[in-house]
C-alpha cells in the first residue's frame, strides 16, 4: 500500500501495529489525495475546520499542531508566546477530504474512492513493486538545542516556578536536529516501525513536510457521543533479556510517588477539560495508573471518558481539551506561557495530534510524540523529547528519561 501511496504529495497512513486493543476500530487506515482541504493558522482555525466538516460529511484526515495553543489558551499580553523558527513547515491546522481511503482489518481490506474504480486501485496496489532500498547516505549528526548543563539548569528554574505556586506540573521538551540531512522518509518509516512498533503510529506527508511517528498515546477518541482520553504520564526502561529486572522496572513505575503524582494531576486536568463539553455526571476515570509495556519503555496510562453533550459538535471537544494535558501540564494556561518562555524550539506538529474523522463524525487522534520530523526541501531532520516536571523531579533523571524516549528513533536511524 505504501509503495502505491508514495507518489501522492498528501498522504496519511495510520497503523496500530496489531496491538489488539478493543478501543481500536481499524488495523490500518490510508488516505491519499486531496479533493478539498483546509489549511489555517491559529486564530479561527478550529472554526474553519468545523465549517469544513459541516460542508463535507465524509472521511477527513489531518492534524492539529501544538501552536493552536495560541487559539485555545490565548495570552492577553504582548510577548506571551515569543516567535520561534519553524524549519519543518507544517501549518497550525490541516485537514483534507481524501480521494481514496483504504481500511485494513485483520481479515479484510476495504477501498473507497470518490473518482477512481476501487478494483483498479486494488490491482495497482497488488502489482506495486516493493520499495527499493535507498543508496547509503552520509551519517547523521544531531545537535541538541540544550547542552546537558543548560537543560539541568532549566529544570531547576522550572522547579522554582512550581515552588512559587505558578504551576503544579509542566511538560518540558528539547529538540535534537540534523542539517543537512538526507533520508528516505518511506524507508525511515519502515525502520522506525521495526525498531519501535506502537499503537498510534503514523506516516504523514504534506508536500515537503513529513511526520514519521511511533506514538504510544491516544489524545482523544469519539465513538457516538462517548469521548475517551488516555493520557500517559510515567516512564521506566524495558530490560531486554532479563524478565526479573524488567518486572522490577514495571513494578517500580507503578509504585513511584513522583510518577503517580504526575499522572493523577494530568487525569484531573483531563476530567476538567472534558467536563466543559460532557453531560454532567458522565465524566469518569475508567483506569488509573495502568502500566503497559512498549518496545523500549513501560508507560503509566490512565483512561478518562465522558458523554459529549447532544448540542456539541465534535470540534468543540477539541477546543475544550487541546493541547492535551500530558504535553502541557497544570494549570494549562500558565504552563503554556512557561513552555514558550523556556523551550528553544517551536513544537509545531510535535505534541499536537494526527488522526481521522469518519462520515458519522466519530474520530480518533493520537499524541504526536516519539517522532521524526523532516523537511525534504530544506534537508532538516528533527526529533523532540520531553518529560513531566514536578517539584519532586530529579533533573538528572529527567534528562535520562528524555534519552530513553529517543532510543527507538536512534535505533531506526542506526545511530
Amino acid at each position: 500500500m505504501l509503495t502505491w501511496a508514495s507518489p501522492f504529495n498528501i498522504c496519511c497512513f495510520l497503523d496500530n501495529h496489531a496491538y489488539g486493543s478493543p478501543s481500536h476500530r481499524f488495523e490500518c487506515l490510508l488516505a491519499v489525495g486531496a479533493v478539498d482541504r483546509v489549511r489555517a493558522s491559529a486564530g479561527n482555525a478550529l472554526q474553519q475546520v468545523k465549517d469544513f466538516s459541516l460542508r463535507h460529511k465524509d472521511w477527513l484526515f489531518g492534524h492539529f499542531a501544538y501552536d493552536l495553543v495560541h487559539e485555545t489558551e490565548p495570552m492577553h499580553h504582548p510577548g506571551a508566546f515569543p516567535s520561534l523558527p519553524d524549519p519543518i513547515g507544517f501549518p497550525d491546522l490541516f485537514f483534507f477530504l481524501p480521494e481514496v481511503v483504504i481500511e485494513l482489518r485483520s481479515d479484510s481490506i476495504r477501498i473507497g474512492s470518490l473518482h477512481s474504480d476501487p478494483p483498479m486501485i486494488w490491482e495497482q496496489i497488488r502489482c506495486a513493486s516493493p520499495m527499493a532500498a535507498s543508496p547509503g547516505s552520509p551519517p547523521l549528526h544531531f545537535t541538541p538545542r540544550f547542552t546537558r548543563e543548560a537543560y539541568l539548569d532549566t529544570i531547576t528554574a522550572l522547579q522554582r516556578h512550581i515552588l512559587r505556586g505558578d504551576c503544579y506540573e509542566i511538560n518540558f521538551c528539547q529538540e535534537f536536529f540534523a542539517r543537512p540531512a538526507d533520508i528516505d522518509p518511506w524507508q525511515t518509516w519502515w525502520a522506525l516501525s521495526g525498531a519501535s512498533p506502537n499503537p498510534f503510529s503514523a506516516l504523514y506527508r504534506l508536500e515537503d513536510s513529513y511526520l514519521i511517528c511511533a506514538s504510544p498515546e491516544r489524545y482523544l477518541k469519539k465513538t457516538g457521543r462517548i469521548l475517551l482520553s488516555q493520557p500517559i504520564k510515567g516512564t521506566s526502561s524495558r530490560i531486554p533479556g532479563d524478565p526479573v529486572a524488567d518486572a522490577a522496572s514495571r513494578e517500580g513505575l507503578f509504585r513511584s510517588p513522583k510518577d503517580r503524582s504526575e499522572n493523577v494531576m494530568v487525569v484531573d486536568l483531563v476530567r476538567n477539560d472534558l467536563s466543559k463539553v460532557c453531560r454532567p455526571g458522565t465524566v469518569a476515570v475508567n483506569e488509573l495508573y495502568g502500566i503497559y509495556p512498549f518496545p523500549q519503555v513501560h508507560q503509566m496510562i490512565s483512561s478518562v471518558q465522558g458523554e459529549l453533550l447532544p448540542d456539541r459538535h465534535w470540534v468543540e471537544a477539541i477546543q475544550a481539551t487541546f493541547p492535551m494535558g500530558s504535553m502541557t501540564g497544570a494549570p494549562k494556561y500558565r504552563v503554556a506561557s512557561l513552555i514558550a518562555q523556556y523551550e528553544r524550539s517551536r513544537r509545531g506538529i510535535f505534541s499536537g495530534a494526527i488522526g481521522y474523522v469518519t462520515p458519522e463524525e466519530d474520530f480518533d487522534f493520537n499524541v504526536v510524540i516519539r517522532s521524526l520530523l523532516y523537511n525534504s526541501h530544506d534537508r532538516y531532520l528533527s526529533y523532540q523529547v520531553g518529560s513531566g516536571i514536578t517539584f519532586y523531579s530529579d533533573p538528572e533523571a529527567e534528562y535520562a528519561e528524555c534519552l530513553i524516549k529517543a532510543e527507538g528513533i536512534k535505533k531506526a536511524l542506526g545511530i
